[in-house]
């Protein structure tokens, strides 16, 4: 382990240009913005046919459900879905409750800011996914300041268990027609992040950003496969072998062919069949034209019923008879071979079982670290709340969930939010005052301007939070508005008050409670980097070493190296903190990809040095 010395902790300064600025949209930005218009459109417009708008708020609660797990395959997300109106719907009741038993406006915005830290915590502990805690801290602080008795409250918890079951239908509701979509855009966005890095390393560029990035999609795409289980599917099966062509890529970027890379990409968009991978140690390995009459989900011919037809071209390396020269799985009769490509593909995916043998983390050990995040959303929701409350204000959840909205990874990044959730706040009630006068004219334009807001919001708010604020804001007073219209200039008052003291009181409560342990979770991370390289390294020099031992070895080396750069990215923008050992970071993560790609090398994924590659940059296993 090097013993450099750290680097000083920079002057920090408050980014403003750069927190406005707009992003790439999603791939997939209309999925969560057609499915919210579809859960929340129909609840809203047959209490409207019954003419009890004054219900839409609870209906709304659940329907807002169907904006969660959206990158989650379709098994796991009806799980977290389930999970997630269940969270929901605890909320609810607590804020319902509370609501009846006191009209003390203290109280009422104590129990909402405990709420919120309770949210918060659960939502990052579990890592639960955009909109996080966010859309449940909105529905249960709002809630609270909803005049009610004990007895309405089951009625309102009912509409909103039956909307949010009718989310949970509508975000399931793809799964027959793309059962696969989920993992098939993880995979493709880790093929196209190795890609890129391996773009960047052939132009001579260093990629630490490219390099870290596509270890992160690669990651996330592990996580997609693995978060069905041990679900039997050959689709997934042939998926996860193109990311192991990705993580391949990663480990020698100069012998990767990006071309090659996002050629599969584009071909595992949709429904249609999945690009063969073959051996990877192969020039010439690439895509399966359909009139061959071959498979193209990876799997050997004679398993699926496929008519195969002979192709020898060119001998075998090993002499076992002819094999096709784009590296696919044998066409003939040779029965041995075909075994032997099978073995080499199996050997390939071992570490997946492993990975998917070993229990998470216990959610208890996950939210110890959160105890700093804990405290300043309960900090900082209070003091928002009790500061809108002495300033008069009527609606002082409006400041609550300002504040709750604010907290990210570190101190940094909320204040980059801050600045986010008042400019789109800003022109968000701007906004509002121009479609008012369309949303008065009746209940119908009123519900249709909520679904329009609701659209926007998700269409928008992958490019930058600022930009869906702005279809939040609106939205968020016109809710107001369901049980009867109010004064547009008190809204507007109101809501500009609210945000500016939620900001403002949230952002001085984070640097208050500061992340003290962020510097020992770096110095853990390295550790854990520094053992799992070691294990590794000493598997790859062992001969003796199974193909599952250095899958799963090389599978949890590539995760450390993942969990040490989103470690060390949110300890640099912490403050009040001593200077983190950023030059060890770099140390780490140089040892760990040497060893990731020796270890590749000895799985017989690359070729070895020296060998058929002319450009392949890589070192030996040794720690």
């Amino acid at each position: 382990m090097s013993s450099a010395t750290p680097i000083p902790a920079r002057v920090r300064r408050f980014p403003v240009v750069g927190a406005l600025r707009l992003g790439r949209p999603s791939d997939v930005w209309f999925k969560p913005a057609l499915s919210v218009v579809a859960a929340v459109g129909p609840p809203s417009l047959l209490l409207m046919t019954l003419g009890r708008l004054d219900l839409a708020p609870y209906t709304m609660a659940g329907s807002l459900c169907a904006l969660y797990a959206h990158n989650r395959p379709y098994a796991a997300r009806a799980k977290v879905l389930a999970w997630v109106i269940l969270g929901m719907l605890g909320g609810l009741a607590v804020a319902l409750v509370s609501a009846s038993l006191t009209r003390n406006a203290v109280v009422l915005v104590t129990v909402g800011a405990l709420l919120a830290a309770v949210q918060k915590t659960v939502c990052d502990a579990t890592r639960v996914g955009p909109p996080a805690h966010v859309i449940l801290t909105f529905v249960s602080s709002a809630t609270l300041f909803v005049p009610q008795t004990l007895g309405q409250v089951p009625g309102h918890l009912a509409l909103a268990a039956a909307a949010g079951a009718w989310a949970w239908l509508v975000g399931m509701a793809p799964a027959p027609l793309r059962p696969h979509g989920p993992e098939r855009r993880a995979t493709a966005q880790a093929l196209n992040a190795a890609a890129a890095y391996a773009e960047t390393v052939r132009g001579g560029a260093e990629g630490a950003g490219a390099r870290s990035a596509a270890y992160a999609a690669v990651h996330a795409a592990w996580q997609t496969l693995l978060a069905v289980g041990n679900r039997p599917s050959t689709t997934r099966r042939a998926l996860e072998r193109l990311v192991v062509r990705a993580e391949v890529a990663l480990a020698a970027p100069a012998d990767a062919d990006p071309a090659r890379l996002r050629s599969w990409a584009r071909a595992i968009r949709g429904t249609g069949r999945i690009p063969r991978t073959g051996d990877p140690r192969r020039e010439d390995d690439g895509l399966h034209r359909e009139g061959d009459g071959l498979r193209l989900d990876g799997v050997d011919p004679r398993v699926e019923g496929v008519d195969p037809r002979p192709d020898g071209a060119g001998p075998n390396p090993d002499g076992a008879g002819p094999r096709r020269s784009d590296g696919g799985a044998h066409l003939d009769d040779d029965g041995p071979r075909r075994d032997g490509d099978l073995l080499r593909e199996r050997d390939e995916l071992v570490g997946v079982a492993a990975e998917r043998a070993v229990a998470p983390r216990p959610l208890r050990s996950r939210l110890g670290p959160l105890a700093p995040v804990a405290v300043r959303s309960a900090l900082g929701c209070a003091l928002a709340g009790y500061v809108s409350l002495a300033l008069g204000a009527d609606r002082p959840y409006w400041a609550l969930v300002t504040a709750a909205s604010l907290y990210q990874a570190n101190i940094t990044l909320t204040w980059s939010r801050a600045v986010q959730r008042v400019v789109g706040n800003l022109v968000g009630v701007l906004l509002f005052a121009a479609v008012t006068p369309v949303a008065q004219l009746g209940p119908l334009a009123l519900v249709l301007c909520i679904l329009a807001c609701n659209f926007g919001a998700e269409a928008l708010i992958g490019r930058n939070y600022w930009l869906g604020s702005v279809c939040v804001t609106p939205l968020a007073l016109l809710v107001t508005e369901l049980p009867g219209y109010q004064p547009t200039g008190e809204l507007v008052t109101g809501r500009v008050v609210d945000t500016l003291v939620g900001a403002l009181v949230g952002f001085v409560a984070a640097v208050a409670v500061t992340n003290r342990r962020a510097g020992r979770r770096v110095e853990r991370a390295l550790t854990a980097v520094d053992r799992a390289r070691e294990h590794a390294a000493r598997l790859a020099a062992d001969p003796t070493s199974t193909p599952a031992a250095l899958e799963a070895a090389r599978r949890g080396l590539a995760a450390t190296v993942v969990d040490l750069r989103a470690t060390a990215d949110a300890a640099a923008g912490e403050w009040w903190q001593r200077a983190l050992p950023q030059e060890r970071v770099v140390l780490a993560e140089q040892a760990a990809h040497r060893t990731l790609a020796a270890t590749v090398r000895r799985q017989g994924l690359l070729p070895d040095p020296g060998t058929t590659s002319t450009f392949t940059h890589t070192e030996g296993a040794s720690p």
